[in-house]
């Protein structure tokens, strides 16, 4: 009785015309009705289930997005990323729920940090095609937390709008710089069902400091990435399971005053070096 249900629900997928959106709900039908099999829940269990999904609805607005942040813990986020990463460009790694925002364009050298609360850091590098060949004006978006862990929009009333964010474009050797903070370690929000879940199963909430970027040419695949803090608390437990080696980058103190000159910064300042390189638009996934 139970395999005919399932079997009936998907048999009336049939006529359906776009033959992806059949290949997935026939599918989510299936493993879904495995699901229920395997844990039979109780039916205050199963109601108790549809208020967590309603609370995580309930939660999303216009700067937050908490069933982004459930796909996240969930690691889900991370493994879609992961299936439709390139095998040629710089590894991706999750949205995340904070690019809710549009980030203000900016020259490059402008500082994204609006506080100048703390020690300069510029960031720097250079956006290459998998051949090694520069990729001018290539368009960036980037966006980080403060130095004490919040993003602009859990800090309304603290930080300005659009503090820690910047729409930069390379220049013509693909090269990019700009000022900001180094970004700290900071919790994701545990005010909302994500939170609780986290409490109740006993996991942390924190991720690693981190920089966002997203890196968008012409004829090319885009991007979604992180510069990760080499260091930094948590870069071997991030609650949203987005850390890769090959991302972790040095954030090193610098003393040397022609560098500083050049970045409009004064000795001592922190200097990152984060190069990305994109894979061809015509890339087949493998």
């Amino acid at each position: 009785m139970l395999e005919t249900a399932t079997d009936a629900v998907v048999e009336s997928f049939r006529e359906t015309k776009d033959r992806r959106l059949r290949q997935v709900v026939e599918s989510l039908t299936r493993h879904l009705h495995d699901f229920v099999r395997d844990i039979e829940p109780t039916m205050q269990e199963w109601e108790s289930a549809i208020g967590f999904l309603t609370a995580v609805g309930h939660t999303c607005d216009d700067t937050r997005q908490e069933f982004v942040l459930l796909s996240d813990v969930l690691g889900v986020s991370m493994l879609v990323e992961t299936l439709n990463g390139s095998v040629e460009g710089t590894e991706s790694t999750v949205l995340g729920p904070f690019h809710m925002t549009e980030s203000p364009r900016r020259e490059l050298g402008d500082a994204i940090d609006l506080l100048g609360t703390g020690r300069p850091c510029v960031v720097s590098g250079r956006v290459s095609a998998a051949d090694g060949t520069p990729l001018p004006y290539t368009e960036l978006d980037v966006w980080q937390c403060s130095e004490d862990g919040f993003y602009d929009v859990q800090q309304p009333d603290v930080q300005p709008p659009g503090n820690g964010r910047g729409l930069f474009h390379t220049d013509g050797e693909g090269r990019y710089w700009f000022r900001t903070v180094v970004p700290s370690h900071y919790p994701i929000p545990t005010d909302g069902p994500v939170g609780r879940l986290l409490d109740a199963t006993g996991r942390h909430p924190y991720r690693p400091a981190h920089v966002h970027f997203i890196a968008n040419a012409e004829h090319h695949r885009p991007v979604t990435t992180h510069a990760f803090v080499a260091g930094s608390p948590y870069v071997d437990s991030d609650a949203v399971f987005a850390v890769k080696r090959g991302l972790i980058t040095d954030f090193t103190e610098s003393y040397d005053a022609r560098d500083a000159e050049r970045f409009g910064v004064t000795v001592p300042f922190t200097h990152a070096e984060f190069d990305i390189v994109l894979a061809p638009e015509a890339e087949t996934k493998q």
